[in-house]
């Protein structure tokens, strides 16, 4: 009798054993899903202000007499191909009486202070394009920003 019940007492601890390390383990799953979500997201907010940033410089140098209109939309890619990103130009502060308003009459928006002149409204989507081995959750990033090119 002594030695059947020493048998039970060591499949109960083995049971009590198994079943903590199978909590320790999913835990450790959900840590590394998180931080490897937190890490992606992180990622993601950095490209988006290098994509803004490329959207400044390309509305700097946009020759808007040559093209007959002001700059609506920029995409970027990131160059591992995980993220993508449309920058819209959703409006140009202008003043008043200026060429510039003149070439930019469906988003341009007439202001009278010098201060604001030539700012423009940036709305950024950043999302992880789908498919992709690296991307294991998807991300979707949206920001607008008032600046100045």
């Amino acid at each position: 009798m002594s030695a059947g019940f020493g048998l039970m007492q060591a499949l109960m601890v083995l049971l009590i054993v198994g079943g903590l390390m199978v909590v320790a383990m999913r835990y450790a799953r959900l840590g590394t899903v998180h931080t490897a979500d937190s890490y992606t997201r992180e990622r993601a907010e950095l490209f988006l202000q290098s994509a803004q940033e490329i959207a400044l410089l390309q509305i700097e140098g946009y020759d808007r007499a040559a093209h007959g209109g002001c700059l609506h939309t920029v995409r970027v890619t990131s160059r591992d191909g995980l993220f993508t990103a449309d920058v819209n130009v959703t409006a140009y502060f202008l003043l008043r009486g200026s060429a510039d308003l003149a070439l930019c009459s469906e988003r341009g928006v007439p202001v009278t202070t010098e201060e604001s002149h030539g700012m423009v409204m940036l709305e950024t989507v950043v999302a992880t394009v789908p498919g992709h081995p690296r991307a294991i959750h998807p991300v979707r990033l949206v920001r607008r920003s008032l600046q100045r090119p």
